[in-house]
């Protein structure tokens, strides 16, 4: 497993990543190829804060516990992610694919937006993120956006011809799909 450490105002040492690297590394049985670990540490308000994101296979595995001790933090995102993992294991055995071909996404390209005549807002995008689209079906669309604790996922779904599709949380509860025709 590969480790990537971020500290948000915090000195971290060398002991605690160890611990870290020995905890989470436990968990990199659940996966067939490398994983890639990242662990953030910070202190916000007295709690001692520590985010682990897991990455295998195109599968992401978040989360963030705070208690009143980093190695306790540390022990207890181990156990979530593992629970998770665990919890959700069949259902992604029966939908994970192998061997599927992933051909490269071109970015769209930048228009100017100089022009200020009529005195509109110039759109200024600050964050890009670049990601593989997989094919999958809808349920395993959302169980994945859960599974990263996020509001939409983009995705091909698999059941209809690889369309490309958005699984998103309504705010009356359930989620709802966006697919191109």
């Amino acid at each position: 497993m590969r480790f990537t450490f971020t500290e948000k105002k915090v000195p971290i040492s060398d002991k605690l990543k160890e611990y870290a690297e020995k905890k989470i590394g436990k968990l990199d049985k659940f996966f067939r190829s490398e994983a890639d670990a990242y662990i953030t540490f910070s202190i916000e308000r007295g709690r001692h804060i520590a985010e682990v994101t897991l990455k295998s296979d195109g599968m992401f595995y978040r989360v963030t516990e705070a208690t009143g001790d980093m190695y306790a933090s540390i022990d207890s995102a181990a156990a979530a992610i593992e629970r998770q993992i665990r919890k959700n294991k069949t259902r992604l055995a029966k939908r994970l694919r192998e061997g599927i071909l992933e051909k490269e996404i071109e970015p769209a390209p930048d228009l100017p937006m100089d022009e200020d005549d009529e005195g509109e807002e110039k759109i200024e995008i600050i964050r890009r993120k670049q990601f593989s689209i997989k094919p999958m079906s809808p349920e395993e669309a959302v169980l994945q956006m859960n599974l990263l604790g996020h509001e939409f996922f983009a995705f091909k779904n698999s059941e209809d011809d690889n369309a490309f599709a958005v699984v998103y949380k309504r705010k009356q509860g359930g989620y709802g799909l966006f697919q191109d025709e």
